[in-house]
């Protein structure tokens, strides 16, 4: 939070609120045009407030013992697989939220009040605060490569994941695809909320989704966003502000309480690309991973 202030305050100081603010991490690694990407994306797009960059951790090397690298595919995994599963579902703002691959424009950075003082997963907040904003980016032109260290520093990401297979054994836990086809068949009937409403507690739907909407108060806040949208467009845009990526978060987990336990990440990240017919020949971990940074790479 200190730098990015002090950054901002230097380009105001510029005359160059337009100019942008990228997160790195001392310890991460960059393709080599990683500025130029950046300089070009947020030049050519004026619109934009902010970015999530493309990263891939690295699966090899001398750096770090052969576990490590094992334990990082398998987050990894985990991460892209969270990811698209939310895209899959119809939810609209999924972006990776990793702290060194992220750059947001100085104008923006003081209109959404700033970085979140340092607490637990204050990356995840602060790039959510953009990701609902007209122009936000996937910028894939540049690569980060942060680093797959275990670390005893944060109390969840990746330093702790890695560090927890590490001490404990096994491959990544991941959310199981019944919360996501759940989250599909939900937000899938969001146009028919708009056009018929009531009673929304009839609809078909799981008793783990139904009481977590009831927990939140779903009746309540439906009933605001159909009196103040004058359109289905003007709907959409105010369910998805209030049913943002913490909710979808906040749902996943709650249905984790009701007993729904997590799965392996490689067998999740396999069931959803066999799910869009996008499975590769080879299904090792290590194949499936190289076919989501593919999808990724390409998404526009």
């Amino acid at each position: 939070k200190i730098a990015m202030d002090e950054a901002c305050w230097r380009l105001e100081q510029a005359g160059r609120p337009e100019g942008f603010i990228a997160c790195f991490d001392a310890d991460s690694r960059c393709d080599a045009n990683y500025f130029q990407a950046l300089v070009r994306h947020f030049r050519n797009h004026p619109e934009c407030p902010a970015a999530s960059i493309y990263f891939e951790h690295p699966l090899m090397g001398s750096d770090h013992p052969p576990e490590v690298y094992t334990a990082i595919l398998s987050y990894e995994l985990h991460l892209r697989y969270y990811i698209q599963a939310q895209r899959w579902a119809g939810f609209p703002h999924a972006f990776h939220t990793v702290g060194s691959s992220m750059a947001v424009r100085c104008s923006a950075y003081q209109q959404q009040g700033g970085m979140n003082k340092r607490k637990a997963g204050e990356d995840f907040y602060f790039i959510h605060k953009f990701t609902p904003l007209a122009g936000f980016a996937q910028l894939t032109e540049a690569r980060v490569i942060p680093s797959p260290r275990p670390s005893h520093r944060v109390p969840f990401g990746t330093g702790k994941a890695v560090r927890d297979m590490l001490e404990q054994g096994g491959s990544y836990l991941s959310y199981p695809p019944e919360s996501f086809i759940e989250l599909k068949d939900f937000l899938t009937c969001l146009p028919s909320f708009y056009e018929q409403p009531a009673p929304w507690k009839e609809r078909r739907m799981s008793s783990v989704l139904r009481e977590f909407l009831i927990m939140q108060g779903f009746e309540h806040k439906l009933s605001e966003l159909l009196l103040h949208s004058a359109s289905y467009a003007t709907f959409r845009g105010r369910f998805f502000r209030w049913f943002n990526a913490f909710l979808v978060m906040k749902y996943l987990h709650f249905a984790r309480s009701k007993g729904r336990a997590d799965v392996p990440a490689s067998l999740a990240a396999r069931w959803l690309l066999e799910e869009r017919g996008q499975l590769p020949e080879q299904k090792d971990d290590y194949a499936l991973l190289s076919r989501y940074r593919e999808i990724e790479r390409m998404r526009d």
